[in-house]
């Protein structure tokens, strides 16, 4: 009993073991002839990379457009002379609070007659907005002539004003009138009516892009005065630019061109096949197709890489 457990045990494990082993070196190293074929034997894969395409299908395309903006003091406004003389009494100071129609300043000409006298015509210096005196330069005594600017008054109204690249346009289908303003940090939305569009003309110092080819639109509209604010604030428009309901719409990736006419490319016995499509609203993601495609075709999910190498050389 002591030499079967001492001796033919240990030797019997040992034996197992190098089984064990033998088997899982030609597992790993000497595969079948069954095994070999398919891992290739001969065979050639019969598996294609092929591009993905995608089904149009109808959705909702809404298009607002969001801004980055800030609030801005309202430009200030000159404080001009209407006739000509020497002031007399002067009401209003700098930092002083006016409202539009005030008398800053009395101006006198006096008006020589014909047996050598003269007569005194008055006039008045008008703010012509409300605000704060910014500057003045009005002192008793001096002479004014019409059309002098001899202050300004900074007004208590504010602007919210943000910019917009010249692409970003073409997502505005018709010219806009309002736009939801949320300040950061500050009170809840508000609608600014009045809202404006300017793009610099070319010549004007505005409209000078370095070089850089660049020319950006100003937005901007006025801050209701119902509305607390401060110069300064960061704040978000959000502009509407158009509501698709129920339409055709692919993902931006299959079409060529962003707005009026597009392309996109249908299989074909020979590959893609391009197609003239009318394009409309856009989002970040999908396309209204307005004509040129039907709700359920197929078409390639991403622009062929040719394609769009012709359209960047104008091919």
């Amino acid at each position: 009993m002591l030499v079967f457990r001492r001796v033919i045990m240990p030797v019997a494990w040992l034996l197992v073991f190098a089984v064990i082993g033998i088997a899982l070196i030609k597992l790993a190293f000497f595969p079948s002839g069954e095994e070999s074929a398919e891992l290739g034997g001969g065979e050639v894969p019969t598996g294609e990379i092929t591009d993905p395409q995608v089904s149009a299908w109808r959705d909702t395309v809404r298009n607002d457009l969001e801004l980055a903006a800030t609030i801005q003091n309202d430009p200030a406004v000159d404080v001009t002379v209407g006739k000509p003389g020497n002031v007399v009494d002067v009401f209003f100071g700098v930092g002083d609070t006016v409202a539009a129609g005030d008398i800053i300043a009395s101006v006198r000409e006096d008006i020589p007659t014909e047996d050598g006298g003269t007569y005194a015509v008055w006039s008045e210096v008008i703010a012509s907005a409300s605000g704060t005196i910014s500057s003045l330069s009005l002192v008793s005594g001096a002479a004014v002539a019409p059309a002098d600017k001899v202050g300004a008054i900074a007004p208590s109204t504010f602007r919210v004003q943000g910019t917009i690249a010249p692409a970003d346009r073409y997502r505005l289908t018709t010219e806009p009138t309002e736009a939801q303003v949320q300040i950061t940090g500050g009170p809840a939305p508000f609608t600014c009516t009045g809202l404006m569009l300017e793009t610099p003309l070319p010549g004007s110092e505005q409209g000078e892009s370095g070089g850089t080819g660049e020319i950006t639109t100003t937005v901007r509209c006025p801050v209701p005065a119902d509305v607390r604010v401060f110069p300064g604030l960061a704040a978000t428009m959000t502009i509407a630019g158009g509501l698709a309901e129920d339409v055709v719409v692919l993902p931006i990736t299959a079409v060529l061109g962003t707005s009026g006419e597009g392309t996109v490319f249908v299989p074909g016995p020979d590959g893609p096949e391009p197609r003239a499509v009318t394009l409309g609203l856009a989002d970040a993601e999908k396309i209204e197709i307005v004509d040129g495609l039907e709700e359920g075709e197929m078409v390639y999910e991403y622009v062929p890489t040719s394609a769009l190498a012709g359209a960047e050389t104008g091919l």
